[in-house]
């Protein structure tokens, strides 16, 4: 079976529905990274037919694009590669959001921020255009039209081909959209966070706008591999996370249990079907998926060779109702 592809937004790009989410690799609020593992996890998933990376300068204070720049070296042209804007540890400029190794990391959109950072990233990946630039989180600061202008300016100098938007609400989704083409919104989307069903999808759908999703996989928790044993260590958010408390994991293991002989009947894993069942709800076009060895990178790329009939989509959505209801 070939991997599914499909177009971001009205960008005329088209790119595996399965994407690699680096945020992981950068090693931050994931207890570090073991970077060899890392890079090798991004080869295999361009091996196993995924185009689509998603990365982002905060990843790890600038990691993340690194690694991701090291492993796509000679590969550049199989690769889609989305990266973000907008969080900035540089400056003092915009608005404080968090702390990051000893550094304050501070929410800015403005069009001389952007153009910095575009930069900047364009180093660190080994690369002279972004396929998609993404503003990772909004600015409460600068109007969306400043912003949009700024993304438009670098689109036509050929510094980046698609832009995207992150985190936001409905309104200033509308307000994008008003401003200019965008062409994809990336949000936290999984069987646990399905509130954009209602907020987002309706109009980036209405605007041809792709849905990259999140967190496809609840940071795991959906893989069924996570046992109420396991200990999370150092700055690994799971560790204070709780959606991750030893309930809520034997609340995980029992929905595994129960499509476990679905996804056995297929040849597939318990987050194959996850996965593909992301893929197949309504108005989400992407879902990113993080891999920190070529093992996962591989069985993740696998779930995009995957269509579910309705009676599985079925089966999978009466698994969910009845044991992570109480998750979310």
């Amino acid at each position: 079976m070939t991997q599914l592809t499909r177009l971001i937004g009205r960008s005329g790009i088209s790119a595996s529905a399965v994407g690699l989410g680096t945020w992981a690799i950068g090693g931050w609020m994931w207890g570090g990274t073991d970077e060899a593992a890392a890079i090798k996890a991004i080869e295999a998933s361009i091996d196993a037919g995924i185009s689509l990376i998603d990365t982002a300068p905060a990843y790890g204070l600038g990691r993340s694009e690194e690694l991701v720049g090291a492993a796509i070296r000679g590969k550049r042209d199989q690769v889609v590669i989305a990266t973000k804007c907008g969080l900035n540890w540089q400056h003092g400029k915009g608005n404080h959001f968090f702390d990051e190794a000893g550094k304050p990391v501070h929410r800015y959109l403005g069009a001389d921020g952007i153009a910095w950072e575009v930069e900047q990233s364009l180093k660190r990946l080994g690369t002279d255009h972004i396929d998609l630039y993404i503003t990772h989180w909004q600015d409460p600061t600068t109007p969306v039209v400043e912003t949009m202008a700024a993304l438009l300016e670098l689109k036509q100098a050929g510094k980046i081909r698609a832009i995207g938007a992150s985190n936001l609400d409905a309104t200033e989704l509308s307000s994008y959209v008003a401003a200019g083409q965008l062409d994809a919104i990336e949000e936290r989307y999984s069987m646990l966070d399905r509130g954009i069903e209602q907020t987002l999808l309706p109009i980036a759908t209405r605007h041809e706008v792709a849905t990259l999703s999140y967190s496809s996989l609840a940071l795991g928790l959906l893989t069924g591999t996570v046992s109420a044993e396991r200990q999370f260590t150092g700055d690994d958010q799971r560790r204070d996370d709780p959606r991750f408390s030893v309930e809520n994991r034997c609340h995980a293991q029992a929905f595994a249990a129960e499509i476990a002989p679905l996804a056995a009947a297929r040849g597939a894993s318990v987050a194959q079907l996850v996965i593909a069942w992301t893929l197949q709800q309504p108005g989400i076009s992407f879902a990113l998926c993080g891999a920190r060895n070529p093992a996962q990178a591989i069985d993740n790329a696998r779930a995009g060779e995957l269509v579910l009939g309705s009676d599985e989509l079925a089966v999978i959505d009466r698994a969910a109702t009845a044991h992570l209801v109480a998750i979310a």
